[in-house]
C-alpha cells in the first residue's frame, strides 16, 4: 500500500544569518541577526564588521567603542590592537 499526496501549494520560507562564530554581538550582547540597540531594523542599516582578529560586531557598536578608547583600541574580546578587516 503506497499512499500519494498531491502538494497544491506551498509556501518557501527563507531566512538569513551572518556568518559569524558567535550568536551575539560582543559589545552589546544583541543577536546578530537582529540589530544594535541603536537601530530599529536588522540589515544593511546595521551590518557586522570583523576585525583584522575575526571577532564580529555590529557597526555601530564597534565604532562607538573605537572612539571612546583613549588609546589604541583594543578588540573587546581578545584585546588584540583592534584593525578592522580589509
Amino acid at each position: 500500500n503506497t499512499m500519494k499526496v498531491k502538494i497544491l501549494q506551498w509556501h518557501a520560507v527563507a531566512s538569513w544569518t551572518w556568518d559569524a562564530q558567535d550568536e551575539t554581538c560582543g559589545i552589546c550582547r544583541m543577536a546578530f541577526d537582529g540589530c544594535c540597540p541603536d537601530c530599529k531594523f536588522p540589515g544593511d542599516d546595521c551590518p557586522l564588521i570583523w576585525g583584522a582578529c575575526n571577532h564580529a560586531y555590529h557597526l555601530h557598536c564597534i565604532l562607538k567603542w573605537v572612539n571612546s578608547q583613549t588609546s589604541t583600541p583594543l578588540c573587546p574580546m581578545c584585546r588584540r590592537e583592534w584593525q578592522f578587516k580589509g
